[in-house]
């Protein structure tokens, strides 16, 4: 190992063996959370992403498609109550494609491809039922792929054909729409269904196409249209007239100053209506032709007269003479314009209406009523020919409502300002606990750093200190007992310098403290070495 990560090492642990018990714990917590942090941090980006392989399955089929994933040692997820298979993101093309060699999912058959499946020997009933459950099919899969739209079947009533124009049935469909949970259709939506289910089926008007939703909605009848319920078609003229009246009436007055009420009468009858009317061109006329007789002669003198009782001839008595005939006949055919209408009235027509405002008798000061008048009437609508009526009267509103409102609002500004203080006081002593944490974390640092930086008198084993020894003095020589005095062979050598001696003794006395307190002697080795740094 390299020498630097050997002192790294070493510098380590003499740092962790210098820690108290408390900051250990603190040492092993931070540890500990980190870890987990780190294995959770890569068990979330290791984590394989779901997509769908398949949705909207039935049990039989998501049963086989598990079991072909169980095959193939794919983990898997289900969702929606088991109709939606998930699969790692990277593995849905393959299992796709092994499921559909598999023949799966094995839905029923539906649509055209029925057609595929009929014999030469069908009967011509079986034809017709057959063709009806295809054209059925193909509505229902295209209507189900509309936005907002999860499924869809469609039941058509198509009538048999007949010579008789007068015994002709038009044909009628109904539409069974389940939406998307949380979503309703519009009557956008709605119109699209009902013309694209009509325009697919021959002599297959749009009024006999009903549409329902899954909660028993009639969102279309046959007959009546779009929101054939007449109670809805009020109460959304209704809504439509009160919003208009009382955007005027607030801008004029204010809001709040006045209030409207619109009761609408609307026919629950629809019906049929034939009307042809003729108007005479001033044009040149289409054909002209005169004819003219002129006739002139002399009578006959003979007798002549009329046939009396018996056949016996009576003379007149009239004596001859001179006649003219003269006639003129003119004949001309005019231009005639004829217009032959039918007309549908669906049911939903507006029969009359109900209009009563109230105006704030403070607010109404300085507004001229009859101008208000007028304006309420050209914003409902008002036709007095129909029987519509518009009652428009000025009292003073009552402000129980409005102070107990205000009541409300101040209470509920003065609980939100409450709880936005104890949010800020716990704010606050949550923070100034942090902030004491990391003040006592710092002082324990300076202190330890204190400690570490400055000298300690150390015991060298009696009552001598480290810093309280005495001057080194001379040293005596010791008693010894008396021997022959001997010359020496070699001259004496000199007595070493008082300098020498203090340091011998210093050594003397830090190995002697080495050896019995070990522990001390590190840390007072640690001090030096930390101040040289430092210097």
């Amino acid at each position: 190992m390299p020498p630097f990560l050997l002192a790294a090492g070493r510098r380590l642990a003499a740092t962790v063996r210098g820690f108290t018990t408390g900051q250990r714990t603190l040492a092993v917590i931070g540890i500990a959370v980190l870890a987990l942090g780190t294995v959770a941090l890569v068990s979330w980006l290791t984590r394989p992403t779901y997509a769908p392989l398949f949705t909207g399955l039935q049990s039989s089929d998501a049963s086989a498609v598990v079991a072909q994933l169980g095959k193939d040692n794919v983990p898997y997820q289900l969702a929606d109550g088991g109709a939606t298979v998930l699969v790692p993101q990277e593995k849905v093309y393959d299992e796709r494609l092994k499921a559909a060699s598999a023949g799966l999912p094995a839905a029923p058959a539906t649509g055209y491809s029925l057609l595929d499946k009929m014999g030469v020997t069908s009967s011509e009933f079986q034809q017709d039922v057959t063709y009806k459950r295809a054209i059925e099919g193909e509505l229902g899969t295209t209507i189900s792929h509309l936005d907002g739209v999860k499924t869809a079947t469609v039941q058509l009533a198509l009538p048999q054909k007949t010579v008789f124009t007068s015994q002709q049935v038009d044909p009628t469909a109904s539409v069974f729409v389940e939406t998307v949970p949380g979503q309703t259709l519009s009557a956008d939506k709605v119109e699209a269904i009902v013309h694209l289910t009509s325009a697919a089926v021959p002599s297959l008007k749009a009024a006999n196409v009903s549409v329902v939703d899954a909660q028993g909605n009639v969102l279309s009848a046959v007959g009546a249209g779009l929101s054939a319920n007449g109670a809805k078609q009020a109460a959304d003229y209704q809504q439509r007239t009160q919003a208009a009246v009382q955007a005027v009436l607030d801008r004029v007055l204010g809001p709040g100053n006045a209030t409207v009420a619109v009761v609408p009468e609307v026919d629950q009858q629809s019906a049929q209506q034939k009307s042809e009317t003729y108007a005479s061109a001033s044009a040149a006329p289409l054909s002209q032709s005169t004819t003219t007789e002129k006739y002139s002669g002399t009578g006959a003198s003979g007798a002549s007269g009329v046939l009396g009782p018996d056949n016996i001839a009576v003379p007149s008595g009239a004596a001859g003479g001179n006649g003219t005939y003269d006639s003129t006949k003119d004949t001309r055919d005019n231009a005639v314009n004829k217009v032959t209408e039918d007309r549908t009235i669906p049911a939903g027509a507006l029969k009359r209406q109900s209009v009563s405002v109230a105006v704030n008798s403070t607010a109404a000061g300085g507004v001229n009523i009859q101008n208000l008048n007028a304006l309420v009437s050209a914003a409902a609508g008002i036709d007095t020919t129909r029987g519509d009526v518009l009652s428009m009267q000025v009292v003073p509103f009552s402000t129980a409502a409005a102070d107990q409102a205000k009541a409300a609002l101040a209470q509920q500004q003065a609980d939100e300002a409450a709880r936005l203080q104890g949010q800020l006081l716990t704010t606050m002593i949550w923070a100034g606990v942090a902030l004491l944490a990391l003040i006592v974390t710092a002082v324990l640092l300076w202190m330890r750093r204190r400690r570490m930086a400055t000298r300690e008198p150390m015991e060298l084993g009696g009552d001598i200190l480290l810093d309280e020894l005495p001057v080194p003095v001379a040293i005596e020589p010791s008693v010894t007992t008396a021997l022959p005095a001997v010359e020496p062979l070699v001259p004496a050598l000199p007595d070493p310098a008082e300098e020498v001696l203090d340091a011998e003794r210093r050594r003397a006395q830090v190995d002697r403290l080495g050896a019995t307190e070990p522990q001390k002697t590190a840390e007072y080795l640690r001090g030096l070495m930390d101040e040289r740094q430092a210097v």
